[in-house]
């Protein structure tokens, strides 16, 4: 099973450093998907998952721990899945 990573952004210069990192850091079955907050259905996204700041990484459809309030950590985001395979089904 493919392991799930959204980054969530503004599409501004901030963020690109943080989905460039995701990227080299996820696994090669990860599906990195990054959405930007200026498409209408980025932004329904990111208040399903709670995000309150940006970037944001959410992992197999959960938001990461420190995207909650301090910021990207990549600790925590490795972790929480981040550059390792899905489990099997």
């Amino acid at each position: 099973m493919k392991r799930s990573i959204e980054i969530i952004t503004a599409g501004c210069p901030i963020c690109e450093p943080v989905v460039e990192q995701v990227r080299q850091q996820a696994c090669p079955s990860c599906e990195v998907t990054v959405l930007d907050l200026r498409q209408p259905d980025a932004a329904r996204r990111a208040r399903e998952l709670g995000v309150s700041s940006l970037p944001s990484v959410a992992i197999d459809g959960l938001l990461a721990g420190c995207c909650h309030s301090r910021g990207v950590d990549f600790d925590t985001l490795r972790a929480a899945g981040l550059g390792q395979p899905g489990a099997e089904s």
